[in-house]
């Protein structure tokens, strides 16, 4: 019975052994099926003839996408003949005027691109027809940008990756390979300063400098695949998708309906385009910075609300750096600190808030906010005071505490001196 049972064991295994063995080389048949070499790229590689933006990370490549999948033909055969017969669907190079369209073979296809990527917008091509690029490729002008002008053809890379042409660090160079170009720019009477511009800007500097991919670039003003100059009435809006109080503040003024009557472009207007310097209060007020002074003069009302707004802000400034001076003082000293910091949250909101309301261009508003930023810095600057005065306060008694203590050690000292005279 025992051998019996080993017999059957060892049969058991053995078949189980040969089967799997079998099925393991059927798998392995199916997947070489599936993964037939790309004749294509076996050809280009050995004539060394590969596109000069080849890249083997291109994001086509690594979905399994081949030659064929774009420009047609049949990727299995080393014919040349067979292989790039446009009995296959070989097209070859395409047009520069065709590449929109080429694209969104797939790309304005819902169900391919479901497969690959099911979030992905699907109507690029349709924004890009709407976009300046677009309408001149349309017109006949081929020296405006198309898809691979700023995707690349053949090193395509997620947005998302560093090393991608359009990965945010990387938009604005991207954009300056046309736009930086003097000889085609020319033709469009368009500056090509505008990174030389945006770098030295309060943007440039956050994205470039200091890698802080939220700041703006240029899609993020202009769109990206319907990129277009903003218009007029579009300029606070473009600004106000990250400045929203600023926008809300200015476009329920009646300042907003002047600047549209006299064609001035909202924000641009005062901060520019694409070199924004960071505001400051001299921007408000009549000195050589204002910029309130550029359309208002002296003795008109403007010219004198601005004068009052600046005047309400800088008072609350300097409120604010005197409490802001002293809680230093209080924090370096040691002393209890918690409800100063917390007035001086309080003021610094105030001063934020005072600033965004500028965009009313209403002195009675910035002044309600200014004068509470003050009282919260007057609160805060009268906790810090008394802290500085206990911190002293305690200071001094500790000082005249060991002071009496020392002299009381020298005349005990002393006394017991003299008893062991007298006790000798």
């Amino acid at each position: 019975m025992g051998k019996r049972f080993y017999y059957f064991l060892l049969c058991t295994l053995t078949v189980s052994f040969l089967f799997g063995f079998a099925f393991s080389e059927k798998e392995n048949k199916k997947a070489d099926q599936n993964q037939k070499v790309d004749q294509c790229f076996t050809c280009h590689k050995e004539i060394d003839n590969l596109p000069k933006d080849f890249s083997e990370n291109d994001i086509h490549r690594h979905a399994n996408l081949s030659c064929s999948s774009c420009h047609g033909g049949d990727p299995n055969s080393d014919d040349q003949d067979v292989a790039m017969s446009p009995s296959k669907g070989f097209v070859g190079v395409p047009k520069r005027k065709d590449i929109p369209k080429f694209c969104g073979k797939c790309h304005s296809n819902i169900n391919i691109m479901r497969v690959y990527q099911p979030r992905i917008a699907t109507d690029q091509v349709e924004q890009y027809y709407t976009s300046v690029h677009g309408k001149k490729l349309l017109a006949g002008d081929e020296n405006v940008a198309e898809c691979s002008s700023c995707h690349t053809a053949h090193s395509i890379l997620p947005a998302k990756d560093p090393r991608s042409s359009v990965y945010a660090l990387n938009v604005p160079n991207t954009c300056n390979k046309c736009h930086g170009n003097s000889s085609l720019m020319k033709n469009y009477n368009i500056p090509v300063n505008q990174l030389e511009e945006y770098s030295k800007s309060v943007h440039g500097i956050a994205l470039l400098k200091n890698k802080d991919i939220s700041a703006p670039a240029c899609n993020d003003c202009h769109g990206n695949h319907g990129a277009t100059p903003p218009g007029l009435k579009s300029i606070s809006h473009v600004c106000g998708t990250c400045h929203v109080s600023n926008m809300e503040f200015f476009n329920a003024t009646r300042m907003a309906k002047a600047f549209e009557e006299q064609d001035f472009h909202g924000c641009e207007q005062c901060h520019g385009n694409h070199g924004v310097q960071k505001p400051n209060d001299e921007m408000i007020g009549v000195g050589k910075e204002s910029k309130c002074t550029d359309c208002h003069s002296e003795g008109d009302k403007g010219y004198n609300v601005s004068k009052n707004i600046y005047s309400s802000l800088t008072k609350l400034k300097k409120e604010y750096d005197t409490a802001n001076a002293k809680y230093l003082e209080v924090r370096q000293k040691g002393m209890n600190d918690v409800e100063i910091g917390f007035q001086l949250q309080d003021a610094k909101q105030a001063l934020i808030q005072s600033r965004t309301l500028i965009h009313t261009f209403d002195s009675v508003k910035v002044g309600a906010k200014v004068k509470e930023g003050i009282e919260f810095s007057n609160k805060a600057s009268m906790l810090a005071q008394k802290e500085i005065d206990d911190y002293s306060t305690r200071r001094n008694g500790f000082a005249i505490a060991t002071l009496a203590f020392l002299v009381f050690v020298i005349a005990l000292y002393f006394k017991i001196k003299d008893k062991e005279k007298k006790a000798s």
